[in-house]
């Protein structure tokens, strides 16, 4: 009873700092920093690890710089999300831009669809919202539910607002099965898969890394093409996103080779601005029973991967 009652005064919360503009909340960010960075240390360990590990040739100062980035995008995050139960169209298609669409529109024209792989990286919640309001084909966005369910059904409808279908992990297959206009799925690839999925092992940021299969196994079974969505951060609450495509005949590639290209794609523009990436994560909590020797992208065997 007093969890439930907790969930609601906390939605009411949100709701009502989400009706304060942007230049307002990003004051808030300020204190947010203050607070995770310095007074708690909001998982400063597990931040600092993980930048250590995935750049051993930058010296300390350099990873204090990019940690202190980090928690300041993360703050800035934070008031973002609230934002998005009230903010506008209009405002949302001038703070978040997407480029080269003309080929992914080319399939909806052909009445074909699509998958898109993104990641934990800029402001991805924005740009999953703005996706509904730049493509014409309808957009399912595939997500982790939270464990607390009305927060998971408020945010659910947030996500949503802009015409998005929000479609849980494990109800994907029945989702592909029943849509049959041109449509895109969307997929975050980026988060560990748990320690019972981890059947693939790679080298991922210096470490070695389980990595998620699910739209491998989709593209491969139904030839959709691959797009990454690259989101460049162009100043505080300003975005560009770039159509990459990644796959476009997933049919023809070999076992493992769309994995590696996206976990190498990734890898690639989180080094170019490593500071908007979600480091707080735990991504390397779970690791292979045997050492692995560095993978390249090409030098794929059967060996690589553990059930």
């Amino acid at each position: 009873m007093f969890e439930k009652a907790f969930s609601y005064l906390g939605i009411l919360v949100l709701a009502v700092l989400s009706l304060l503009p942007l230049r307002v909340l990003y004051v808030f960010a300020k204190v947010i920093y203050f607070l995770l960075y310095h007074l708690f240390s909001y998982r400063r360990k597990v931040v600092r690890e993980n930048l250590n590990n995935a750049f051993p040739e930058k010296k300390a100062d350099e990873i204090l710089k990019i940690e202190k980035q980090f928690y300041a995008y993360l703050a800035n995050l934070m008031v973002e999300i609230i934002k998005m139960n009230t903010i506008s169209k209009k405002e949302l298609l001038k703070r978040y831009r997407f480029k080269n669409i003309e080929l992914m529109e080319s399939y909806f024209r052909k009445g074909e669809s699509v998958l898109i792989c993104s990641a934990h990286y800029g402001n991805w919640e924005w740009g999953n919202m703005a996706i509904g309001l730049t493509f014409s084909a309808q957009n399912y966005a595939i997500y982790k539910p939270l464990n607390n369910p009305l927060f998971n059904y408020w945010f659910e409808q947030i996500r949503s607002r802009f015409g998005n279908k929000m479609i849980a992990m494990r109800q994907t297959l029945r989702a592909l099965k029943a849509c049959d206009d041109p449509c895109i799925f969307s997929f975050g690839n980026d988060q560990a898969p748990s320690k019972d999925e981890s059947h693939y092992w790679t080298t991922f940021l210096n470490q070695q890394s389980s990595v998620q299969l699910g739209i491998e196994k989709i593209a491969k079974k139904t030839n959709r093409p691959i797009f990454y969505l690259k989101i460049s951060v162009i100043k505080r609450g300003y975005y560009e996103v770039d159509c990459v495509p990644l796959c476009l005949n997933p049919t023809a590639t070999a076992a493992f080779e769309i994995t590696e290209l996206h976990t190498r794609f990734l890898e690639d523009f989180i080094k170019e601005e490593p500071a908007y990436w979600l480091w707080s994560h735990r991504r390397w909590k779970y690791k292979p029973e045997v050492k692995l020797p560095n993978i390249q992208l090409g030098d794929l065997s059967k060996e690589m991967v553990y059930s």
